[in-house]
């Protein structure tokens, strides 16, 4: 006889919400659970993502553009939490768990309203605005970081560190080896912008390559993520410089292309800088300015000050910076590898399942009982998190 429940997982439509929701519905439905989806209309276009789950659109709206806009997205906020109850009549969730965004909330609120226990994720390094705004109700907050800014002290003692989840084919990176590099081999690129791409890394970056000693420019082989306006200007740059690159809008075998890479170029994304961790690959870091709250550079923090990766700030961004933090890559005898190394430390690989565990330790016994399963999860309380 099986053990199972049933389990909401409620996340916004970006992909830094939607994969740590990806990697612990699969390990939750491992487990023998039900698992069900609220999300927005961009969280049900992601290929390869809760393609067996069902899935539920929600409105949800934005609290901005003054007064109207307010009265607005609280009027499709209503309108969503009173879908969400009529989704737990039926559904008869253990416990509802949010992962951030706007269309996590009305999935949040009826959950307050029903009393079934609510749990967040935030994967930034910042506390994001919808978990902030229900930090107070939630049973447990679980963090990607050991120091979360705008997390107060006293919701510390619910508060859990498990990292931020990835998925397998990621995860499995970290048993392999880092890449074979010496002074004659080629040197692997990644560059991604996240899932929409950076305008700021295909101006910079092609030029940034080009301005590398011809002894290491011969030996460059990049794949990089474009937005569509600039894809055929970077596609003329490289072929002008005869640097191998394989352009593309979307890269849709990310975790082949991380195992490919021995140096990634990217924004600091929350999902980015998890894979990063997981997988132990180097990376040079834009965060992009423009981001809630500043969190991007946030995220950074703690792998920059392990020595996985090097942080540049979007102002000094430039060619010649680029090039600069590159030649001490790739040029000083094993510095890839040592920062292929420092970057594997500050993964956390068993964020998944360390979740998992949190999130079956709350709600009402399973649907069917045969012997109870008691979580064993090792979790670590935070301290020294922001006020």
């Amino acid at each position: 006889m099986s053990l199972y429940r049933h389990y909401v997982l409620a996340a916004g439509g970006t992909g830094g919400h939607m994969v740590p929701a990806h990697a612990v519905a699969q390990e939750l439905m491992a487990r023998g659970h039900r698992v069900a989806l609220v999300t927005d209309d961009r969280g049900t276009q992601y290929p390869g993502l809760f393609e067996d789950v069902q899935t539920h659109v929600l409105p949800a709206g934005r609290m901005t553009g003054g007064i109207k806009g307010w009265v607005e997205g609280l009027r499709q906020t209503l309108e969503g939490r009173r879908m969400a109850r009529r989704l737990y009549e039926s559904f008869e969730p253990s416990a509802v768990v949010g992962f951030g965004g706007y269309p996590a909330l009305p999935a949040l609120l009826g959950a307050f309203a029903e009393k079934i226990p609510a749990i967040i994720h935030e994967q930034n390094a910042v506390l994001g605005r919808v978990n902030r705004l229900v930090a107070r109700k939630v049973s447990a907050i679980a963090t990607a970081y050991p120091d979360v800014l705008r997390l107060k002290s006293r919701y510390l003692d619910k508060t859990y560190l498990v990292g931020n989840p990835v998925r397998e084919a990621v995860l499995a990176l970290r048993d392999e080896p880092f890449p074979v590099f010496s002074d004659e081999s080629v040197l692997r690129i990644l560059v991604t912008g996240g899932s929409q791409g950076a305008t700021i890394l295909s101006r910079v970056v092609p030029a940034g390559l080009g301005m590398l000693p011809i002894s290491l420019r011969r030996r460059l082989q990049v794949t990089q993520q474009c937005r569509p306006e600039d894809i055929e200007a970077v596609r003329a740059t490289y072929a002008e410089m005869e640097i191998p690159a394989d352009l593309s809008t979307y890269i849709e075998d990310m975790p082949e292309k991380l195992g490919w890479a021995h140096l990634v170029i990217a924004r600091a994304g929350a999902s980015t800088i998890a894979e990063l961790t997981a997988a132990g690959r180097p990376a040079i870091l834009i965060p992009l300015p423009s981001a809630m709250d500043n969190h991007q550079a946030y995220n950074v923090r703690e792998m920059v000050a392990a020595g996985g990766a090097r942080a540049i700030d979007q102002s000094r961004f430039t060619a010649a910076e680029l090039a600069k933090q590159m030649q001490k890559l790739a040029m000083e005898p094993g510095a890839l590898v040592n920062a292929a190394d420092r970057a594997k430390s500050c993964g956390r690989p068993d964020a998944a399942k360390d979740l998992a565990d949190l999130i079956e330790s709350f709600g009402p016994a399973p649907q069917t009982v045969d012997t109870v399963r008691k979580p064993g999860f090792a979790m670590t309380g935070l301290a020294g998190a922001g006020a």
